[in-house]
C-alpha cells in the first residue's frame, strides 16, 4: 500500500481516537447495523471490547503498512478468534462494520473527505481480506 495511505489513514486515527467517545459511537452504530450482530454481542464487556478493537485497528494498520510480505502472522490469532470455530464472523458481518467504522469517523474525525474515507476503506480491506481468508481455518 502507499504511503500517502497509511499516513493518511494513521493521522485519522490518530484525530479520531483522541475523540473518547469514538469507539463508543463505533458500537452504538454497529449493534443498531442488524438484529445479527446486536445478538453477536449480548454478552460483551464492552471494556475490554474496546481495548480489543483498539489494538485491532492498530493491527489492521501493521497488515496493510506490510501487506507485500505475505500473510501478517501478528492476525493469526484474530482471525481464529472470529473464524468459524470461534465466533463465526463470517463475511457479511465485516460490511456492516465497515459501514459502521467509516460513520464514526466521519463523526469523529474534523477533517474527514473522501481520500480519508478511502484510506480507511484500503487499511481495513486488507485486515477484513485476511480475516475472511481464515475463516474455515
Amino acid at each position: 500500500m502507499d504511503e500517502a495511505t497509511l499516513q493518511t489513514f494513521g493521522k485519522s486515527l490518530g484525530r479520531c481516537t483522541e475523540n473518547p467517545d469514538f469507539l463508543d459511537l463505533f458500537y452504538e452504530h454497529f449493534l443498531a447495523s442488524s438484529p445479527k450482530v446486536a445478538e453477536k454481542f449480548a454478552r460483551t464487556d464492552f471494556v475490554k471490547q474496546k481495548q480489543a478493537l483498539h489494538s485491532s485497528l492498530n493491527l489492521m494498520l501493521r497488515a496493510a503498512r506490510d501487506e507485500g510480505s505475505g500473510p501478517p502472522s501478528y492476525l493469526t490469532e484474530l482471525a481464529q478468534r472470529h473464524g468459524s470455530k470461534q465466533l463465526a464472523v463470517g463475511a457479511e458481518y465485516y460490511d456492516l462494520w465497515l459501514d459502521s467504522l467509516l460513520a464514526t469517523v466521519r463523526m469523529c474525525d474534523p477533517e474527514v473527505s473522501p481520500a480519508v474515507e478511502q484510506a480507511w476503506e484500503k487499511v481495513m480491506g486488507v485486515g477484513i481480506g485476511y480475516l475472511c481468508s481464515r475463516y474455515n481455518d
